[in-house]
């Protein structure tokens, strides 16, 4: 039995940049700040970076500004490439996204729908 599966809830850490395929599929990058759970306020937080496809890749392209409270659900993967400069093998990784839950308030995602609604691939 294998599992790769992240939990995170934190801000959102810009605006979310969308990209339109001729295929149909949509797919929305962003960051994700998460505050450690210390009492030490001064420690800065964690970055994720995200990627999330079709649908609620549009829910979160309408929804979601920086600094909406946003938690997500998915798998952690890494994108692979090589450096053009130097030629040296990079990686990164990113939380593949398949379920995005709005926590903030309407206002505060500004979303005529509601805060608190969960959406993900699968609708």
């Amino acid at each position: 039995m294998t599992l790769n599966k992240v939990h995170l809830v934190g801000r959102a850490g810009r605006d979310p940049e969308v990209k339109y395929f001729e295929s149909g599929k949509v797919v929305c990058n962003f960051t994700l700040a998460v505050n450690r759970n210390t009492s030490n306020r001064d420690e800065p937080p964690d970055w994720f970076d995200l990627e999330v496809w079709d649908k609620t890749a549009e829910i979160a392209a309408n929804y979601v500004k920086k600094g909406s409270l946003i938690g997500v659900s998915g798998a952690l993967k890494f994108d692979r490439w090589t450096d053009r400069n130097t030629g040296d093998e990079r990686q990164k990784p990113v939380i593949r996204v398949d379920r995005l839950e709005l926590l903030g308030s309407r206002k505060d995602n500004e979303a005529a729908s509601g805060g608190g609604s969960g959406y993900d691939d699968d609708f």
